[in-house]
């Protein structure tokens, strides 16, 4: 297969015990993928977001545009692969965990198999993947919708907060 390129978003809201702090095991996380023959293009500034259901504590997140030589499940398996070697177990969804690596976009397009699903499905709905991936690859378009990433982070951002209480 030839040089491809990826999306990927990376996340962390647990301290590694070599690595340090969310912060670090992010960039850590890239030095590993590189390791492994992945290059790292560009890195997204981290930001920091608020914790979703029981996860607890807030996260570290970024992103990347990587390339390689490997189709998406190949990339998968390198992920979640990397994502054991820093110590993520399986567990509750939505859970607190060391490293949280997921492909976002792909430059082939479109990838769906029992296993994976490229574009990520909810990658549109998620600030914490849209914020740091606008930095880093503003006009990567989906390749359903044709929206960019820059419109889909609007159109994010424009969509009412839901309600916490129930209106009078």
């Amino acid at each position: 297969m030839p040089r491809t390129s990826y999306a990927i978003a990376l996340g962390s809201n647990r301290r590694h015990g070599r690595h340090g702090p969310p912060e670090r095991v992010i960039a850590a996380a890239l030095a590993a993928l590189e390791a492994e023959g992945v290059r790292v293009i560009r890195a997204s500034p981290l930001i920091r977001t608020a914790a979703l259901g029981p996860a607890g504590r807030g996260f570290a997140n970024a992103a990347a545009i990587v390339e390689c030589d490997l189709d998406p499940p190949h990339l998968l398996a390198l992920l979640k692969r990397t994502e054991r070697a820093f110590g993520r177990r399986r567990g509750r969804r939505w859970g607190s965990r060391v490293l949280d690596l997921d492909i976002i976009l792909w430059s082939g397009g479109v990838w769906y198999d029992r296993a994976l699903a490229v574009p990520h499905r909810e990658f549109h709905r998620r600030s914490f993947v849209l914020d740091p991936l606008v930095r880093i690859a503003p006009d990567w378009r989906h390749p359903v919708s044709g929206r960019t990433v820059r419109q889909m982070r609007a159109r994010l951002r424009r969509q009412p907060l839901p309600e916490t209480h129930p209106s009078p």
